[in-house]
């Protein structure tokens, strides 16, 4: 009986999307509500190409960085995978801070956060904790 019920639904199924798509009708795509920002959709952001001969594309206000690095602008300031300069990525568990990689949980000048400087000593990422 079980069967005989997925079967009778498997067919309408199948006879439903051959008709729609046999008349024309594309079905339309879901889209995201995590793309919606304050009742609005927002594009993503766009991708600038460069080069060495045309670097200057990277110095565009909405650039993702002034730098450029195989062929894609990049900001190497906070930037994990070109930290500092192109193609120099940052050990995992590791964030680029001021071009510099650094372990959160560990490093007096960026403990928590890239620029909070702890007195003592850095604790899993809370300064002068439980010395």
């Amino acid at each position: 009986m079980a069967n005989a019920a997925l079967l009778l639904i498997f067919t309408l199924l199948a006879t439903a999307t051959a008709t729609a798509i046999s008349a024309g009708l594309a079905l339309q795509s879901r889209r995201s509500r995590f793309l919606l920002v304050g009742g609005a959709v927002h594009p993503p952001l766009p991708t600038y190409d460069c080069s060495k001969k045309s670097a200057e594309a990277c110095l565009v206000p909405g650039s993702a960085g002034p730098t450029c690095c195989g062929g894609q602008c990049v900001d190497t300031v906070g930037n994990a995978e070109h930290c500092g300069s192109c193609n120099k990525a940052c050990k995992h568990g590791r964030t680029c801070c001021g071009g510099h990689c650094a372990d959160l949980l560990s490093d007096n000048k960026n403990c928590g956060s890239c620029s909070n400087q702890c007195n003592k000593k850095c604790n899993d990422g809370f300064c002068d904790y439980a010395d």
